[in-house]
């Protein structure tokens, strides 16, 4: 009886060990942690990674290409099991999705959809950059009796996001006879930027109507010059539907948001990676939905939330 009691005890160590070899190690290397999405987005990523019991590091490349290629080699030099990516450049990824392929370990990209075809171990977990734009001016058009005049606040023109949101503000704006785009500028997604951007429109007397951020933190950063310039008559709008960009939607300040799952794409990205890792079929591309956010739906919205 005790040799089976010793022989049960040591097959449970032996079982308890070989769970533990299972837990997986997760590179995640993000654009830059001060982009208020990515800020949300990395603590959603970091919170299911611990459900779903895996160590995860995370690294800032601070917005520089460079660095971030040697981010992704050192995360591989440290044998993570795989990689999560939310990329500077969507168009410069090739050499970390050459190395994690040498490496032969799942490489996830996450937010930022990569500009070049996907190889297999290797998938995208987001939303549709166009759609998003498409949506946003489609609401702001109605807004504006489809009628007047659009500037456009672009985000960093190395990324995917900004030129496919953008596209897609200029196509819905060229549907309506009486619209067209009047400014169209970057602010790299920073507040800071935007205000100055917007502060030269205004001084340069610009009869603008309405303005199409690519995401909130430019929607903000151009309610803040209108507030200096005391000028309440020109509509904004932004994309994701930050904490702070629903606050304005709140206040009034800015007419309407698209909502951006951060949360959805996090713990999409992190279920993507268990499931390679795990060798179990997984789709090249997961689509997370975005949903249009104003004043009249906002309560609604707030409620659903989890």
């Amino acid at each position: 009886m005790k040799i089976k009691t010793l022989l049960w005890i040591m097959l449970s160590i032996a079982i308890s060990f070989g769970a533990e070899a299972k837990s997986y190690r997760v590179g995640v290397a993000l654009a830059n942690f001060d982009l208020n999405f990515v800020s949300i987005l990395r603590t959603q990523m970091a919170d299911e990674l611990k459900q779903q019991q895996m160590d995860g590091q995370f690294v800032d490349a601070k917005g520089d290409v460079a660095l971030q290629v040697q981010q992704v080699e050192d995360f591989i030099n440290l044998g993570v099991d795989a990689i999560i990516l939310n990329p500077v450049d969507t168009q410069g990824v090739q050499p970390m999705m050459a190395a994690a392929k040498r490496a032969d370990i799942p490489l996830i990209f996450v937010n930022r959809k990569p500009e070049v075809k996907l190889e297999q171990e290797m998938a995208y977990v987001g939303s549709d950059s166009a759609v998003g734009g498409e949506m946003q001016m489609e609401a702001l058009a109605k807004r504006m009796n489809y009628r007047g005049n659009v500037a456009i606040l672009m985000g960093a023109l190395s990324n995917e996001e900004a030129r496919e949101r953008t596209r897609a503000v200029e196509a819905v704006i060229a549907k309506y006879k009486d619209m067209k785009v009047l400014e169209k500028q970057s602010a790299r997604w920073q507040r800071n930027e935007a205000v100055d951007v917007v502060s030269g429109w205004l001084l340069n007397g610009s009869p603008i109507d309405a303005i199409a951020a690519n995401n909130d933190e430019m929607a903000i950063g151009a309610i803040m010059a209108l507030n200096q310039a005391k000028n309440k008559n020109i509509l904004v709008a932004g994309i994701d539907g930050t904490p702070d960009g629903l606050q304005f939607i709140k206040n009034g300040g800015m007419a309407l948001t698209i909502f951006q799952d951060a949360k959805g794409q996090a713990i999409g990205a992190v279920k993507v990676t268990k499931a390679l890792l795990d060798k179990q079929p997984t789709e090249p591309y997961l689509w997370v939905p975005y949903k249009t956010i104003t004043q009249a739906n906002l309560a609604q919205f707030a409620a659903a939330s989890p």
